[in-house]
């Protein structure tokens, strides 16, 4: 093992759940331990409905992607909150539609870059890069995303299931304005989320926030919104990760405490 991979494994806590390990579980992976697995099957005894916002909100990556690679014309994506490796990443989805595509993905979870190497196959003509980096310094991958992505063309801003990290609204919504600020006219915000619109949504956050593992606080519908003042809506607005743009294989799917929304900057 060389000593980059020793380092690297050396920061993996495996004695208590993490999101990226917990998400996994519910999407259906396997890259996560016993304590993630605990975790999932305690909260989805107090709310089974978690699995149906992993599973749709996924589907609905898959969906952004393919409408702004394929009916917007956008080429570059920064994906920050990447998360675990699973089948139709973003850059899998966009090079399938433009296999020109660059794509910057943002985590500083020690388990993710374990796996990066999944994450940097590209075709021929695109590119993909890995950014070991932290939400919390926006400024920092902005520089850092220059070395793949062209900064005079529009880039797609990926932030799904990881603005619940920040605890203050106001902070998380600073954060985004900020990343949102280095990106040209042109430029989408793409943004999903589990949100407080059920008690069981509200009491699985609660059971997952004292299992130790870094919180995760969930948000109203309104402040959701709030993340895309300023920018362009695209229809249907904010509305559960179900019903934006849905196609033949969700149409069905459960009302699910998850919503989202796609907007571009003027």
């Amino acid at each position: 093992m060389s000593d980059a991979a020793a380092e690297i494994r050396a920061r993996i806590d495996t004695s208590r759940p993490h999101s990226a390990r917990f998400w996994n579980y519910f999407v259906g992976g396997k890259d996560n331990y016993e304590v993630d697995r605990q975790t999932g099957d305690h909260i989805k005894q107090i709310f089974p409905g978690l699995v149906d916002v992993a599973r749709t909100s996924r589907l609905f990556l898959g969906r952004a992607v393919r409408h702004l690679a394929g009916e917007q014309g956008i080429r570059q994506f920064l994906d920050i909150g990447t998360g675990l490796p699973t089948a139709d990443n973003t850059h899998e989805v966009a090079q399938r539609v433009a296999p020109d595509s660059r794509i910057v993905y943002v985590d500083n979870d020690p388990m993710v870059l374990a796996h990066a190497r999944a994450l940097l196959t590209s075709t021929p003509e695109g590119r993909t890069a890995y950014l070991d980096a932290n939400l919390y310094a926006p400024d920092d991958i902005l520089k850092a995303a220059e070395s793949t992505l062209d900064f005079t063309e529009p880039v797609a801003l990926m932030i799904l299931n990881t603005l619940g990290h920040v605890a203050e609204y106001a902070e998380a919504r600073d954060l985004v304005a900020r990343l949102m600020a280095g990106l040209p006219s042109g430029s989408y915000l793409v943004i999903s989320d589990s949100t407080s619109t059920s008690d069981g949504m509200i009491a699985a956050s609660n059971a997952y926030n004292q299992s130790g593992a870094i919180p995760y606080y969930v948000r109203s519908v309104e402040e959701i919104a709030g993340f895309f003042d300023g920018l362009e809506p695209a229809p249907p607005g904010v509305v559960q990760v179900t019903q934006w743009r849905p196609s033949d294989t969700v149409d069905d799917a459960p009302s699910v405490d998850a919503y989202c929304g796609v907007g571009r900057k003027p």
